[in-house]
């Protein structure tokens, strides 16, 4: 007994451990509404359907025991059951509460998975926009359907699981007979089941007109265009009246069923039913086979050009390319333009010959200093001031800590002496150094350890340790009585984190909570943790803004600037979706990838296909104290209105972008790409031009030049 409770009391540690610590981690980013918020919601979700769920199944359950016919009116068949209604008999009580138990905590745990879609639709913002069919606002099928579909399969679930489990009662009690002669269920069960059926087909007609909704974001693929989302011929002829009949065949079955409480008797009920699975084979399948085969395919191109249109004009606007003008250039100029275009060169960043995609690993061997720190593979580009006081394109990367090249791995090293790493170095873009041996190498305006400017330009003076970066991923333990490695010149210089972010370790709980969380039993123990001592963890700038903002699509290019005297790690965060109608979809992760993309810089959730996406969030991490601000960008995105409603607070308007920061802050590449893609397929206003083979009307592809708030875009040969 003794060993029992101490198991169960272990487990619910556990629990508490992960729960608490979340919440520590939130409350010391200052986003306690964020996890508040997300935690009410699971919460409400879980009792609120696992309740509806447990009350549904238990009152069946109860129901069918309470119609049970009598002892004496059982068949044979029935009676060779004694034995398992005597050995239920004196614990039916505890039978039906384990059961509805059961079932009440799995449709619990299914419904709280579904709080985003919860929380978009109660604060769904309209678009403004409707689609071209129903005429609906497009935050219908964005917000509303999804949600509609839900409690529909909640229905559908409840329903199943009540008709099994009233069955399987009904027969252990005599109500149903499958073997014996005669009527092969009593009246009461007859009314009973034909009840749950007749809401099972009731749900299933509400089903099939949610479907008709469903075609304007159903996603198929077409020869003509690919990946097709939309209403095409076949739909808006066949399959949409189809859906219409099938609706009301269901709901004259439905009525049907439910008539059987006065008739006790299952006939017209089972034609019905036996009718409207005939009318969904040929009015649901063969019929609109039909159409496509000898109205569509003889004259397909003609067929489909309008509904290719509305793909064409929903996509453009879905993804913020509905304004993008298309011009073909001839590459010529005239001689009256040309003593402008001279002094625009002049006035303009040359040609970049250092290229942040291949210049890592000689900021490595020049400017590593010691083998525990590490470069990115791929460096970022931004502008900065040169000697002249004009803006220049500057390759910069950020010195982070690499455990692996420490002298001595143990524990201590690994999280109390080896905390972060220190500078930014930075070299102008355009010109390599003239000096340097060998020829070509970067020509630095910050470098060393500690970094410092040349006289040829530089980022300024900044905090330079870097507790926060993209290759920073295990836990710290500072500012206790354990001294940190600063940094090793003319001997190691030492330091003590004074910033406020972590969690404070000084409470006996809060170690014992990290001991379990972590699995480390010495964060319990360890005398190096002592007052003041914090826990820094989540360090990546991409992990930390997809925990607070998780409705966030997050880049995986996250960028560092210097803003305020302070490493700042830039993160493009998009709000997205798949329901925007007629809309064609695309894998992110697809996208956005190309010859330099790797594993740690593509799109966060890049298998989701989507086929709505804006860039309507920029973060920054601090890199010394990881603190996370949001600011607004796109002020006119539903999306992003949405959640704000959701999580008031959360983001900070535009206005309260610096002027600063306003100046690194960029064109997304991963958000270009995406559009560059579609927008080479999607531009033609002609929709024939899908079934002419011609690629003549397609866009050549073009990427943007960072340039901090201005871009260039250059066409590749």
């Amino acid at each position: 007994m003794t060993l029992g409770v101490l198991a169960v009391l272990a487990m619910l540690f556990v629990m508490f451990a992960g729960f608490w610590t979340d919440w520590l981690w939130y409350r010391s980013l200052h986003y306690s509404s964020v996890f508040s918020t997300t935690l009410k919601s699971k919460i409400g979700l879980f009792f609120v359907f696992g309740v509806l769920m447990a009350t549904a199944v238990g009152i069946n359950i109860w129901l069918a025991h309470r119609l049970r016919p009598p002892l004496s009116a059982m068949s044979m068949e029935q009676q060779s059951l004694d034995r398992y209604r005597m050995g239920i008999a004196p614990f039916k009580k505890w039978v039906l509460l384990a059961v509805t138990a059961l079932v009440g905590l799995i449709a619990g745990a299914s419904a709280a998975g579904q709080w985003r879609i919860w929380l978009l639709w109660v604060n769904g913002v309209p678009f403004g926009q409707k689609d071209p069919q129903f005429h609906k606002d497009v935050a219908f099928y964005a917000f509303d359907l999804p949600w509609y579909r839900f409690l529909l399969s909640f229905g559908f679930a409840a329903t199943v699981l009540s008709l099994i489990a009233a069955a399987l009662v009904h027969y252990l009690y005599g109500g149903l007979r499958v073997t014996s002669p005669g009527a092969r269920a009593t009246a009461a069960a007859t009314g009973h089941l034909s009840v749950l059926l007749g809401v099972f087909v009731a749900l299933k007609a509400v089903a099939y007109w949610l479907d008709r909704y469903g075609l304007a974001v159903k996603s198929s693929d077409f020869k003509a265009t690919g990946n097709w989302t939309g209403l095409r011929y076949v739909d808006a002829n066949a399959y949409l009246p189809a859906k219409t009949i099938l609706f009301c065949i269901a709901a004259i079955c439905a009525v049907l069923f439910f008539a059987t409480l006065w008739r006790r008797t299952w006939q017209l009920p089972v034609i019905g039913f036996g009718l409207m699975v005939l009318s969904a084979i040929l009015i649901g399948g063969l019929y609109p086979a039909i159409v496509q085969k000898f109205q569509v395919q003889p004259n397909e191109q003609a067929k489909e050009a309008p509904y290719i249109q509305k793909n064409i004009e929903a996509t453009r606007q879905a993804y913020g390319i509905d304004d993008s003008k298309v011009a073909d250039y001839s590459g010529k100029n005239d001689s009256e333009g040309g003593e402008k275009l001279r002094k625009d060169a002049n006035s303009t960043a040359s040609y970049r010959l250092i290229d942040p995609s291949v210049i890592s690993p000689t900021f490595q061997q020049l400017q590593q200093e010691r083998k525990y720190y590490q470069f990115p593979s791929t460096l970022d580009v931004d502008r900065y001031k040169g000697a002249d006081g004009k803006d220049q394109d500057t390759v910069v990367g950020v010195r982070e800590l690499n455990l692996n090249g420490i002298p001595k791995r143990n524990w201590i090293n690994d999280h109390f002496t080896y905390t972060h790493g220190y500078g930014m170095v930075a070299a102008k873009g355009t010109t390599t150094d003239p000096n340097a041996d060998p020829a070509g190498s970067p020509d630095f305006t910050e470098s060393g350890l500690p970094t410092k400017s040349s006289s040829g330009g530089g980022v300024g003076t900044y905090k330079q340790q870097v507790y926060y970066g993209e290759k920073t991923d295990q836990y710290s333990i500072v500012g206790g009585p354990q001294k940190e490695l600063d940094y090793e010149k003319n001997g190691e210089k030492t330091t003590s984190y004074k910033g406020k972010s972590g969690v404070s370790l000084s409470n006996p709980v809060n170690r014992a909570a990290y001991a379990v969380a972590f699995g480390e039993p010495q964060i319990l123990y360890s005398g190096a943790i002592g007052d003041g001592s914090r826990i820094l963890y989540n360090r990546t700038p991409k992990e930390r803004v997809e925990k607070v903002a998780p409705w966030l699509t997050i880049d995986g290019d996250a960028y560092p600037a210097v803003v305020g005297g302070r490493i700042k790690w830039v993160v493009d965060a998009y709000t997205t979706t798949n329901g925007y109608p007629y809309a064609s979809r695309t894998t992110l992760g697809d996208s956005t990838a190309d010859s330099l993309s790797d594993g740690d810089r593509s799109v966060v959730a890049q298998q989701n296909k989507v086929n709505y996406i804006r860039n309507s969030v920029k973060a920054t991490v601090d890199a010394y104290d990881g603190t996370v601000k949001l600011y607004e960008w796109d002020t006119k995105d539903p999306v992003l209105k949405t959640w704000e409603k959701a999580f008031p607070g959360t983001v900070e308007p535009k206005e309260k972008i610096s002027k600063d920061l306003m100046e690194h802050l960029r064109y997304p590449q991963d958000l270009f790409k995406v559009q560059r893609e579609l927008l080479t397929r999607y531009h033609v206003t002609d929709p024939t031009q899908f079934y002419s083979g011609s690629d003549a009307w397609q866009v050549p592809r073009t990427r943007p030049t960072r340039t901090g708030t201005r871009y260039r875009r250059t066409t590749s040969a």
